[in-house]
């Protein structure tokens, strides 16, 4: 009796559960980094009054913000595929931070938006607040419910706040470094300050909150935090932060982006250092135990992969094209 070219009761691979594991969490990375970048923008927002530097910012980020949250989409299509159970462990356990989040984003959409539709002053002031509310907010809950998820921690404890704040401060960071990449020399040296400032602020927040995961072992992830990989992720955050900074202070804005960036890439390989080899805390489930059967990993595999790869040329080619640095146009294609 011959196998079968396509395994029913086997993996294609034998660690294709990590393998999807890694996928949802490389979705988890793209997301937090690309939207990242454009809640900080949203939040550095705020400190605009000049409605030319104001324009600069939405121009900014206008061609790519609504491509960054396929991402979102991707991470939840994948966790859903290959770890049904989490997912509706996920959205049940934490249905109010999942639909403040859903809520932050629509706010945060709306403000642009609506803002070019009539000339008032009253008008575009509320947009800005729907705008900047909702770039604040978004990462606020987002990180707030990775850090209950995480660490099965209530969402009014220093594990979860702390990860939400994270979040926001690590957001600043890259929404900073990228406009400094995108925008005129003027405007980067007044920007570079909100990005070194938000950097040590991150740095010193994911060192608090590693310590408070230390002491209370919150999720049980103390022995992890006190691993060699989770030290060396540590370690490599706080080198591209502190190098970031030095780069922002020498005027070099792209390296200082590429620096940036790392942070939250960091950030996520942290959380999966932290899960593995559970996926979901308060249950204690493991990735095989939550994993679907083989045939059903096995279809998503060959089905979904190919649609990864194709989102992933996408982004290239996207942002390829709107690569170079930006005028303060108004906000509208």
């Amino acid at each position: 009796m011959t196998d079968s070219l396509f395994p029913v009761d086997a993996y294609l691979v034998g660690a294709l559960p990590e393998i999807w594991f890694g996928a949802v969490m490389f979705a988890l990375a793209m997301y937090v980094v690309l939207d990242g970048f454009d809640f900080g923008i949203g939040i550095l927002y705020a400190t605009r009054d000049d409605e030319h530097e104001k324009e600069t910012f939405l121009t900014a980020f206008g061609p790519v913000w609504d491509a960054n949250e396929v991402w979102v989409v991707a991470f939840g299509t994948m966790l859903l595929a290959a770890f049904p159970r989490v997912y509706s462990r996920v959205l049940a356990d934490h249905y109010l931070l999942a639909i403040g989040f859903v809520l932050a984003l629509l706010f945060r959409g709306l403000g642009p938006e609506l803002r070019e539709q009539r000339d008032d002053e009253q008008w575009k002031r509320y947009c800005d607040y729907s705008f900047i509310s909702g770039s604040f907010l978004a990462p606020l809950l987002f990180g707030t419910l990775a850090g209950r998820w995480v660490f099965d921690a209530p969402t009014l404890s220093l594990p979860a706040l702390l990860t939400g704040v994270g979040l926001v401060a690590v957001s600043v960071v890259t929404g900073a470094a990228f406009l400094t990449a995108k925008s005129g020399p003027a405007l980067a040296s007044d920007l570079r300050a909100y990005g070194i400032v938000a950097t040590l602020a991150y740095l010193v927040g994911v060192v608090a909150l590693l310590t408070v995961v230390v002491v209370t072992d919150a999720g049980g992830a103390a022995e992890t935090v006190l691993s060699l990989p989770a030290g060396a992720v540590v370690v490599a955050s706080v080198i591209a932060g502190i190098g970031g900074s030095v780069l922002a202070l020498r005027g070099e804005y792209r390296a200082w982006l590429m620096s940036a960036l790392a942070l939250p890439s960091l950030l996520s390989l942290l959380i999966g250092l932290l899960l593995y080899p559970t996926v979901y805390p308060p249950t204690g489930l493991t990735v095989r135990e939550a994993v679907v059967s083989p045939l059903a990993l096995n279809l998503v595999t060959v089905l979904g992969f190919p649609a990864l790869l194709l989102v992933l040329w996408y982004f290239k080619f996207l942002y390829g094209v709107f690569s170079g640095p930006i005028e303060g146009e108004s906000y509208g294609a």
